[in-house]
């Protein structure tokens, strides 16, 4: 208990996984570890992912509601939302187009046949149409909308919730309090769930260990290099760099203050169950306003999805080589246009790239046969890109805190400066 929570929690990771590829590959044959042990581990990391998204929903409305209240007027929640919202389709596109160039680099695939596969299925078969993700956005049922963790609903009822209580200039004071403690009762909650995190860790790691299949990765392994590069390298190379650029806080102190972050998010694979771990990360580390994190963090695991970016751009070349369909050049428009709508689309739960990715091979035309491979390989990806994921939240939000003082700062000399001319 001496140590600090990210060594504790980076320690049961990978001894849960060592653990769990103990049982896999030495214990197999008995009875007790490969099959109670790892349903025992299996029931243990369920409970601890659900006992996170428990909390999600309303931390997310109370935050949302409190940061709007913090803001000085409603002027500068403009202001932020208009920011926040830009930098994510920034940095959504800038992770498009680099994975893009990589892959018409690299070319990755063309040394695979997996015309050899057997039959998936593929739950999606449409893109989201982009006037109908924007129409969902208001709920007709508010009750609805809680319960199904629908994010976008949820964010624009506290959006309109603090906004007309900060537009009612302190005329419901006891209003205003109860959300201020409400904030502070579910951040106590997430200091205490987080103090198992961990156990459930080591428990889904375990269990991801036990079930890994090594042959298959191997099989195509530039495949899984590329991606896992490409994802690594915006993790510990890119949004520090980008943070330090136009931030205060250098890129060393950004990689060691997200280091909860990236192992809480590596053993979950949902941006979503990560919200709390992020705006601990934001607010208690890196000194980010509550105002912006409230609001910033879940609207980023519902839309900045650089990592998702990476993944179905990546994977969508590398079916299309592996299959001796190539993708031309009058195509890529196109096929850019959806993939920054699924990335937007895609949900911070896990495996929602995946079903993103399976869409794309659809609507290409591309066998089914191709979705296999990338549902095999899917949740060690997936672990990569919402770790991405979510530093890219902690980065962009970072930035516009940082902006947000800057502009604080500037109006605070000017307005004196107004007042001794008067």
């Amino acid at each position: 208990m001496t140590k600090s929570l990210s060594t504790r929690i980076f320690i049961g990771l990978f001894s849960g996984l060592i653990l769990g590829s103990i049982i896999q590959y030495f214990l197999a044959d008995v009875g007790f570890f490969s099959g109670t042990l790892v349903e025992v581990a299996s029931g243990l990391g369920t409970m601890f992912v659900n006992m996170i998204m428990m909390m999600v929903v309303p931390l997310v409305f109370v935050s949302i509601v409190c940061g709007v209240l913090e803001l000085d007027d409603l002027k500068s929640f403009g202001r932020l939302g208009g920011k926040t919202f830009g930098f994510y389709i920034i940095n959504t596109l800038v992770a498009i187009f680099a994975a893009l160039t990589v892959a018409l680099l690299l070319k990755p695939g063309l040394g695979v046949d997996m015309t050899g596969g057997t039959g998936a299925e593929i739950t999606a078969t449409e893109l989201p149409n982009l006037m109908q993700l924007i129409v969902n956005i208001v709920p007709s049922n508010p009750v609805a909308a809680f319960t199904s963790g629908n994010m976008l609903q949820v964010i624009f009822m506290a959006l309109l919730v603090g906004g007309v209580i900060k537009a009612m200039n302190g005329a419901v004071p006891l209003l205003q309090q109860g959300f201020t403690e409400g904030n502070k009762l579910m951040m106590k909650l997430i200091s205490v769930v987080m103090q198992l995190a961990p156990i459930g860790v080591f428990a889904l790691m375990f269990k991801l260990g036990a079930t890994l299949e090594a042959s298959l990765f191997l099989s195509v392994v530039e495949y899984l290099v590329v991606i896992l590069s490409l994802l690594l390298l915006w993790i510990f190379v890119v949004y520090p760099w980008a943070v330090s650029l136009f931030t205060p806080v250098s890129a060393k102190t950004f990689r060691a203050k997200t280091q909860e972050q990236i192992l809480f998010s590596l053993s979950t694979a949902s941006s979503n169950a990560t919200i709390p771990v992020t705006m601990r990360t934001l607010t208690e580390k890196l000194g980010v306003k509550r105002a912006v994190a409230g609001f910033g963090v879940p609207l980023g695991a519902t839309m900045n999805m650089g990592g998702v970016s990476i993944y179905i751009t990546i994977a969508i070349f590398f079916v299309a080589n592996s299959f001796g369909a190539p993708i031309a050049m009058d195509q890529l428009p196109a096929l850019l246009f959806s993939i920054f709508l699924l990335s937007v689309g895609a949900g911070g739960v896990p495996g929602g790239g995946m079903v993103m990715i399976g869409v794309l091979i659809h609507q290409m035309g591309l066998p089914v046969e191709a979705f296999v491979i990338v549902a095999a390989l899917d949740r060690l990806i997936d672990m990569v890109l919402t770790s991405c994921n979510v530093v890219g939240d902690a980065a962009v939000l970072t930035i516009v805190d940082a902006t947000e003082n800057a502009h604080e700062e500037e109006q605070a000399v000017t307005v004196p400066r107004t007042s001794e001319v008067s």
